[in-house]
C-alpha cells in the first residue's frame, strides 16, 4: 500500500452503507457521481472518496460546493501515489464502517432507489443466508463531446442472467462493482481485495464470494449503469478497453493459482482426467471448424460458377430474344413467296 492522508471531517457514525468512490483525474465524472449519490432515495450512508494518486485540488473543489450537511458525509483519501483500483478499495472500506458495503467508481451510476432496493433486499430476513445483493445492470456507451458527457446507446449486461451462481463467474465475470451491495462482515470470512492484481480483482472477489455463500440477484429494470468509452484513451478510459492484454494475462494467472491449490489439497488425478476430457473437445471443435470452412469455400467455388452460368444465360437469352422477331417475319416472307 502507498502512504495515504485522510482529508475531510471525521466519517459520521451509525451510517447502514459505505459508499467507496475510486477516482483519478475525472473530475467530471466524480461530480456526476456526488450528484447520483447523493440523489439516492436511500440516505443512511457515508461516502469515502478515494483519491488514487490523481490531483487533489479537483476532488477538493468539487467536494467543497456539496452542502455542509453533505460534506459532513464525505471523508476524502487522497493517495500521493497510486494503490491500484484494488488498493484503493480496501483503503476506503476500512475507512468506513456501514454495515453494508458497495463501490460506486467515479464514471457509473445507480437509478435514485437502488440503496432503497439493495439494503431493503438484505433486511428481509428471508435472505439473511445470502451475504450481498447484485442488481440487473445496464451499459451505457459514452463520449465525451467538448468537455460533457454524451450517451451513444445503451444495452442491457448479461440480459440472459436470472440469477448469479459460482458456476457462470467461473466461466467469466458477469457483475461489475456498482451492482453490488454486500454485507461488511463478509470481508471476516474472504478477505480483502486482493492488491496485487492491478485487473480482474472484482471478479477474484466475486470467486471468493460465491465460494463461501449465495449472493441474491434483483431482477427487472436496470438499477445500476455500467459506463463504457471504447474511444477514449489516458485517464477517461476503461481499463476493459485500455489493459486488454492485462485482463487476460491476469484472468489466466487467477485461474491457475486456484488449479494449484485444488492441486495441492487434491492432488492432479481428477484435473488431469477433466484436462484430457477438454483437450478431446477442443480437437474436436477445431476439425468441426475445419470442415465447415472447407465447406464454405466449395460453397463460395459453386456460387461463383452459377453467378458466370447465369451471366451466360442471360446474355444468351437477350440475344435469342432480339433475333426472334426477324427470323419470324424472315420465314413468313418465305412463305408468300
Amino acid at each position: 500500500m502507498t502512504n495515504s492522508e485522510t482529508d475531510g471531517p471525521e466519517m459520521t457514525s451509525g451510517a447502514r452503507v459505505t459508499i467507496v468512490t475510486r477516482t483519478k483525474n475525472r473530475p467530471i465524472f466524480l461530480a456526476r457521481a456526488l450528484d447520483d449519490i447523493f440523489a439516492q432515495t436511500f440516505q443512511d450512508f457515508e461516502l469515502v472518496i478515494v483519491n488514487d494518486g490523481g490531483n487533489p485540488a479537483d476532488v477538493d473543489h468539487l467536494t467543497a460546493q456539496r452542502s455542509e450537511a453533505e460534506r459532513s458525509r464525505i471523508t476524502t483519501l487522497h493517495h500521493a501515489e497510486s494503490a491500484g483500483m484494488e488498493g484503493a478499495s480496501n483503503a476506503g472500506l476500512k475507512a468506513g464502517s456501514g454495515e453494508f458495503v458497495v463501490i460506486h467508481d467515479d464514471d457509473d451510476f445507480w437509478a435514485p432507489e437502488f440503496l432503497a432496493r439493495t439494503v431493503a433486499y438484505l433486511d428481509d430476513p428471508a435472505h439473511a443466508a445470502e451475504s450481498g445483493v447484485m442488481v440487473r445492470t445496464e451499459i451505457v456507451i459514452e463520449e465525451l463531446v467538448n468537455g460533457k458527457i454524451e450517451p451513444i446507446r445503451r444495452e442491457i449486461f448479461w440480459a440472459d442472467m436470472r440469477q448469479i451462481t459460482l458456476a457462470d463467474m467461473l466461466k467469466i465475470n458477469r457483475a461489475v462493482p456498482i451492482s453490488f451491495l454486500y454485507r461488511r462482515n463478509l470481508h471476516d470470512h474472504v478477505g480483502y481485495y486482493n492488491e496485487n492484481l492491478p485487473v480482474v480483482g472484482d471478479w477474484e472477489f466475486h470467486l471468493r464470494v460465491l465460494s463461501h455463500s449465495r449472493i441474491g440477484f434483483l431482477d427487472g429494470e436496470p438499477l445500476a449503469f455500467w459506463s463504457q468509452r471504447p474511444q477514449s484513451d489516458g485517464h477517461h478510459s476503461n481499463s476493459i478497453f485500455a489493459k486488454v492484454a492485462e485482463h487476460a494475462q491476469y484472468d489466466a494467472l487467477v485461474r491457475d493459482d486456484y488449479l494449484r491449490d485444488q492441486a495441492a489439497q487434491g492432488g492432479l488425478g481428477a484435473m488431469l482426467y477433466l484436462t484430457r476430457v477438454l483437450s478431446e473437445q477442443e480437437e474436436l471443435i477445431v476439425t468441426q471448424q475445419r470442415r465447415l470452412d472447407e465447406s464454405a469455400a466449395k460453397l463460395d467455388h459453386i456460387l461463383e460458377r452459377l453467378e458466370a452460368l447465369n451471366q451466360t444465360v442471360v446474355v444468351r437469352t437477350s440475344v435469342g430474344e432480339f433475333l426472334k422477331k426477324p427470323m419470324l417475319l424472315v420465314r413468313k416472307m418465305l412463305r408468300r413467296s
